[in-house]
């Protein structure tokens, strides 16, 4: 696998990179030892149809620190996918606070939500979301044209981007002309060309055969080695247990939150 490690990420609300020299690093993880990255706090999300309210998070508290890798999981309804929209700043707590680098997210305007979105996080999804007319390097320079980035920048860090993920030979080659784990890679190289402090990747196996699977996972094991902070969203045992910590969720609440029997002592 090529060397997926990169440059120090800038962030618009403030500036970390994913491993500082000279701080240490918790041996064969990744994980970094300092503050949060990620800290809800008697986090809860109510959703209002008329009359009738419905809590779909209910007084959270997680923290995550740089460098964690950590899955998710929960049966349907359980309010993973919330607590997934509102890791991503894709939605707004309710009640309790979600602080962000430092930053408190319930401060900020829809404006400021987005510029999180496009700078500090990089999404996966199922679905893949890349547009079938375009090649692999132009779905995944997107993001750096939100950004008013240079074409010829764009292009570079693009292609450096899937030479990361080892696609540096299908860099012409549209969504169509994939198989579904190099699609997977592409829309992985689009979360990490603008260097973002988190990847959150939400049922990223979930329309892959196993062997595209394991493909994919062993990327994002790469991917933790090298020090990024991973969020992953799964319902599946055999998926999560390749993060480095499990946190589940039932009816609104984190049920348990324990490490895996990966983690060096």
């Amino acid at each position: 696998m090529a060397d997926l490690s990169g440059p120090t990420a800038s962030l618009a609300l403030g500036t970390w990179s994913h491993h500082r020299e000279g701080e240490p690093r918790e041996a064969g993880s990744g994980a970094v030892e300092q503050g949060p990255v990620i800290e809800l706090h008697a986090a809860g999300k109510t959703y209002r149809t008329g009359s009738v309210e419905f809590e779909a998070l209910r007084g959270v508290d997680l923290a995550i620190r740089q460098g964690e890798y950590v899955a998710i999981m929960g049966p349907s309804g359980s309010g993973k996918s919330t607590l997934m929209n509102i890791l991503g700043c894709l939605d707004v707590l309710t009640t309790g606070q979600y602080r962000l680098a430092g930053d408190d997210v319930g401060d900020l305007d829809e404006e400021d939500l987005a510029a999180i979105r496009n700078h500090q996080i990089g999404f996966v999804f199922q679905q893949f979301h890349l547009l079938p007319s375009l090649s692999a390097w132009r779905n995944v320079e997107l993001p750096l044209t939100y950004r008013r980035v240079p074409a010829d920048e764009r292009r570079a860090r693009a292609t450096a981007a899937l030479e990361r993920v080892g696609l540096g030979d299908r860099l012409a080659n549209r969504p169509g002309e994939l198989s579904g784990g190099q699609q997977q890679r592409v829309a992985v190289a689009r979360a990490l060309v603008g260097e973002p402090a988190m990847i959150l990747a939400d049922e990223p196996t979930g329309n892959l055969d196993s062997a595209s699977t394991e493909d994919v996972l062993g990327l994002f094991d790469d991917l933790h080695a090298q020090g990024r902070t991973i969020v992953l969203i799964t319902h599946e045992l055999e998926v999560a247990e390749r993060a480095r910590r499990i946190v589940r969720v039932r009816d609104g609440l984190i049920q348990s939150d324990t490490l895996t029997s990966g983690v060096a002592a």
